[in-house]
């Protein structure tokens, strides 16, 4: 099906949040369409892995719109480069109220799909969104409970001080996500398969982008620590959920988050679909394991919006 993009621009918290919007041939002559929000991971924008999964499924006659988050990419937001998941979630929100605003897309059928820590934020706004009536995610990961791991008090110090420099008048501290290339990741040791996954996609021609430029704001890790994506999904998510995980497990979790999501889920229609042989990032852009995930969200998205 052919699909029509347009950027568009929508406000979120005082702030203008870039996105782009695909319509499926001949969407805006009907007055029913299904919609779906796409949200990008953590370090990620609009332009990645989030827009390859909005672009197929409007190919499957969803509208869908993905943007770059608060603060990130060609949102609006300043500090730039900072991780603030309420304001994340929020952002998911202001994508339902936009949506609401078109009058080809029916305000009683859209959806959230979430990649990486998009999903955790998808799932954390669903909770208190009712207008979103289906959740899915994709190696959903919850980004806090990614951070508690190893010394976050340490790691909270560390930003108080900084916090305190920059009172004061020192330069913001704007660290990275990743490291910038494979030989620096090799030279720290790093040998995980997420963390070889990350690098090959964010860092190199596969997948990089100017809009996701592996920056942090140090400061806003605090914001990331205290988060829990899942807290009162076992009384609040309610909606049918669509899970869907790589089998080939690495550092950054979202296999097991995956499951404790399903665990937790208040929901009754829920399901968890795990792709064999397919790690995280394979899930990002490898054309099997997307083709797989998508067949699978098809059909989830048409059963319950």
């Amino acid at each position: 099906m052919t699909v029509t993009k347009k950027k568009v621009k929508f406000h979120a918290h005082g702030l203008q949040v870039v996105a782009i919007l695909n319509a499926p041939e001949h969407a805006e002559g009907k007055k029913q369409n299904p919609a779906i929000i796409c949200v990008h991971p953590g370090s990620g924008c609009k332009d990645q892995t989030a827009g390859i999964y909005a672009e197929k499924l409007a190919e499957l006659g969803y509208v869908t719109i993905v943007f770059d988050a608060s603060y990130q990419g060609e949102s609006e937001g300043k500090p730039r480069y900072a991780e603030y998941p309420a304001a994340r979630v929020e952002d998911i929100r202001c994508a339902v109220d936009y949506l609401t605003t078109l009058d080809y897309v029916d305000e009683n059928r859209i959806g959230v799909l979430g990649i990486c820590a998009g999903g955790g934020y998808a799932v954390n706004a669903a909770m208190t969104e009712r207008r979103i009536k289906a959740v899915g995610t994709v190696v959903g990961a919850n980004i806090g409970r990614g951070y508690r791991e190893g010394d976050p008090i340490k790691v909270l110090e560390e930003v108080a001080k900084q916090r305190t420099a920059e009172a004061c008048g020192a330069e913001p501290m704007v660290t990275q996500w990743i490291p910038n290339s494979h030989s620096e990741r090799e030279a720290a040791g790093m040998t995980d398969i997420d963390l070889v996954g990350a690098v090959d996609y964010y860092r190199t021609s596969r997948g990089q982008n100017p809009n996701a430029p592996n920056k942090l704001k140090f400061t806003s890790v605090a914001s990331i620590i205290d988060f829990d994506a899942f807290h009162l999904a076992d009384s609040l998510l309610t909606q049918p959920l669509q899970i869907i995980v790589g089998g080939v497990q690495g550092a950054f979790g979202s296999y097991k988050d995956g499951h404790d999501l399903y665990n937790l889920a208040a929901t009754e229609k829920k399901d968890l679909f795990v792709i064999e042989g397919a790690s995280h990032y394979d899930l990002y852009d490898r054309p099997e394991p997307v083709r797989k995930a998508v067949e699978k969200l098809g059909a989830f998205y048409k059963d319950n919006l």
